[in-house]
């Protein structure tokens, strides 16, 4: 244990700076505005700390998103390598990662914006926690830790606790941020299935285990958030409700094949040329016959030089030749 809590200490350092010193910058943008010991301003320092962390993590969101993706329009094929090698455990497990590598599919990059936000929530958990107790950590100073430690939004202080106290108007704060917490956790999941998602790949095994997310996070984030600061829950409802909007975006412009956001992206834009068609005064068979028209037309590119014409020439010329 006291290996595993050395280790943690060596990771979390370096994520103590890093955390307090964002925390710091949005907290004196803040201040411009609001009193340093406003609990409003260190609000809004954490939700700026949500938007940078999540910003950064932007290209691990492509990744998971397109990892996601590939895992679901493989289902099919990871269902025929089942029924042929289902008698043989070891060969089935050589022919799916075989065809992981062939579709540059990662099974486990879904889960990487998540496993990486963990680390970071422990250590905001900490720091806010520390903080409580006048304990400053990272680039916090003993008059920001006063600061922060007295700061309060409707009469609970940020490093108030659902268990840690007996005022009721706490307990009712932090109840609702608690189920805030489960509420975004819940449909962020629930967004992707229930509209990124064909069919086929509902019905695999990585749709099993989607499903057991769905309901498992909720459920431990309802168990566990009862010992979460209201500071640290602010945080994970942010960084929610910014994973519903991403996604939002993603499956908006870039459904996947075969899934009701794409039905819904080809209606969209079938709405879309036939207001075009009306603008021009036309019809929206026409605007598509013109489309395709102008898609199957050869580029002046591909089409071979023309044949020089000879010179004229006199008919002194002509005969001087002869």
């Amino acid at each position: 244990m006291g290996a595993i809590g050395q280790l943690f200490g060596w990771i979390a350092t370096p994520l103590y700076y890093a955390i307090s010193g964002i925390l710091l910058f949005w907290h004196k943008l803040a201040t411009l505005v609001l009193s340093p010991s406003n609990g409003w301003s260190w609000v809004l320092a954490i939700v700026g700390l949500t938007v940078t962390i999540r910003a950064l993590l932007i290209p691990l969101f492509v990744k998971q998103i397109k990892s996601s993706r590939n895992m679901q329009l493989i289902q099919p094929k990871v269902k025929e390598l089942q029924k042929k090698y289902g008698h043989d455990r070891e060969r089935l497990a050589q022919e799916t990662m075989k065809l992981y590598k062939d579709t540059g599919t990662n099974p486990f990059a879904s889960c990487l914006p998540l496993l990486i936000q963990m680390p970071i929530f422990l250590c905001l958990f900490r720091l806010v926690n520390s903080a409580a107790h006048g304990d400053a950590r990272g680039f916090l100073s003993s008059d920001d830790v006063e600061h922060f430690s007295n700061a309060k939004i409707f009469g609970a202080r940020l490093a108030d606790t659902f268990n840690g106290t007996d005022d009721t108007s706490v307990k009712i704060l932090a109840a609702i941020l608690v189920v805030s917490m489960c509420a975004t956790t819940f449909l962020t999941q629930r967004q992707l299935m229930a509209k990124n998602m064909p069919a086929d790949a509902m019905q695999g095994q990585y749709a099993q285990q989607q499903k057991m997310l769905l309901y498992v996070l909720p459920f431990v984030f309802a168990i566990s958030g009862i010992a979460f600061p209201i500071a640290a829950m602010l945080y994970w409802t942010t960084s929610n409700l910014w994973t519903m909007g991403q996604q939002f975006y993603v499956i908006r412009n870039s459904p996947a094949p075969g899934t009701p956001a794409e039905k819904a992206k080809q209606e969209r834009d079938r709405e879309k040329a036939a207001r075009k068609a009306a603008r021009h005064g036309g019809t929206l068979a026409s605007v598509e016959s013109v489309e395709q028209h102008a898609e199957a037309a050869p580029d002046d590119t591909d089409r071979p030089a023309a044949r020089a014409q000879p010179k004229k020439q006199t008919r002194s010329q002509r005969k001087g030749k002869r």
